[in-house]
C-alpha cells in the first residue's frame, strides 16, 4: 500500500529535519557567528520550497497516522480504511493549498 510507504518516507524526512534543526540550533552555544552564517544560508527560495515540503510531509504523516489509529482502534475501521484515506487526502488539500498560496507568495512575491 502506497500510504504505508509514504508514511515511512515522511517520517524519515521529518526525523532528518529535526536532526538538522537541533544541530544548527546548537551552534548558537558553540559559535554565535557560525550560527548567524548558517541561518543566513537558509534565506533563499530553495529553502523556502524545502519548508513547503516539510509542512506537506508533516501534514501527510499526521493525517495518515490518524487514519492508522482509527483503523486499528475502531471495530469498523478496516471496512472504512479507503474512505478514511480519502478523508485524509481531502483534509490535506484543504490545509495545504491555502498554506502554499501564502507561503509561495512570500517566497516569490518579494515580501
Amino acid at each position: 500500500m502506497w500510504s504505508w510507504v509514504l508514511h515511512r518516507v515522511t517520517g524519515f524526512l521529518i526525523f532528518m529535519f529535526l536532526l538538522v534543526h537541533v544541530l544548527d540550533t546548537a551552534m548558537v552555544r558553540v559559535s554565535p557567528e557560525t550560527y548567524d552564517n548558517i541561518m543566513g544560508t537558509y534565506h533563499n527560495w530553495v529553502m523556502g520550497l524545502a519548508e513547503a515540503g516539510l509542512v506537506a510531509a508533516i501534514l501527510v504523516h499526521a493525517f495518515n497516522g490518524l487514519r492508522i489509529v482509527v483503523v486499528d482502534f475502531w471495530s469498523k475501521g478496516p471496512k472504512y480504511q479507503k474512505t478514511l484515506l480519502w478523508i485524509g487526502v481531502a483534509a490535506l488539500v484543504l490545509l495545504l493549498v491555502p498554506f502554499l498560496v501564502i507561503h509561495l507568495s512570500h517566497i516569490f512575491g518579494g515580501e
